[in-house]
């Protein structure tokens, strides 16, 4: 399967791809560029929303609106474009990079230093009343974290370490954290994940020019080609969840392709798996 353009733009460091059921558009940022753009695949119909700082991530709440992970913490954009922080907590050195929101409508968001500096990031979950717990520290790139469809498995990547972990999960308690796979070098490295109705893990590989599927037991059984090198981040959308968006970079790249830094869709290559909206719980 060839992967189909969706939007043609020039992200910096497009990220976050993320379906919106209730307002049937896909939602994604570019980090760098301070933006959150939303395209609307039934009528081709995008918007795009300016942030004051870098944005790592954007998802909708429930009753409308957007949770945005941004350089000094979460805050929330209402349906009327009203901002508030709902959680700052600033770091010198240190920007909000990809989120997820989990089946009980909590947001897991993460961090990481500019520099990438060695356990310069961290991994928090912030339920909907504004109370912010810390799961991880330590982190280098915090990444992608999915959930399985029972909910009692997080899966998570910190790109510094070329894995796919897996943990078990109950609320805000994470435990016997282990690997599910990793990345030979010379094949790129994880970034954002995805999770499909199957229990498999989708995950994009910057600098690999690719997505790879990898089954609950840690095996690989599917390898996409894109034509972008660096891939960030995969989501399942559409009104039966059946395409699978991408969203990729430029940054860093000294002959960057024609479509790095826009959003990719494989029409029908799977089964996704509905996402909560902040404060709704799957």
């Amino acid at each position: 399967m060839r992967a189909e353009v969706a939007v043609r733009e020039t992200a910096e460091l497009g990220e976050g791809p993320t379906w919106d059921a209730a307002a049937g558009r896909l939602i994604w940022v570019d980090i760098l560029g301070s933006r959150v753009h939303t395209y609307e695949p039934g009528s081709g119909r995008r918007t795009v929303l300016a942030t004051e700082q870098h944005v790592g991530a954007a998802k909708p709440c429930a009753g409308g609106g957007l949770v945005v992970n941004l350089r000094d913490g979460v805050a929330r954009y209402g349906p009327d474009g009203t901002f508030g922080w709902l959680h700052r907590e600033p770091v010198p050195g240190r920007r909000g990079n990809d989120a997820a929101v989990a089946p009980d409508g909590a947001l897991w968001a993460g961090s990481m230093a500019y520099d990438e500096t060695p356990g310069g990031g961290n991994l928090i979950r912030l339920a909907p009343d504004g109370t912010a717990t810390e799961i991880l520290d330590d982190v280098t790139v915090s990444n992608g974290t999915g959930w399985s469809p029972d909910g009692t498995l997080m899966y998570y990547v910190d790109t510094a370490t070329g894995r796919i972990d897996v943990f078990d999960v109950d609320g805000e308690r994470v435990r016997d954290r282990r690997e599910l796979a990793t990345v030979e070098k010379g094949a790129g490295v994880p970034d954002g994940l995805t999770v499909d109705a199957d229990g498999c893990v989708w995950v994009a590989l910057w600098d690999g020019g690719a997505l790879r599927r990898y089954t609950p037991s840690g095996a690989l059984d599917r390898v996409v080609p894109l034509p972008v090198r660096r891939p960030t981040a995969c989501a399942f959308g559409g009104p039966d969840l059946s395409d699978l968006y991408v969203s990729s970079a430029r940054v860093g790249l000294n002959a960057p392709s024609p479509l790095a830094g826009s959003l990719l869709v494989l029409p029908g290559i799977g089964q996704g798996l509905p996402q909560p909206a902040f404060g709704q719980p799957r």
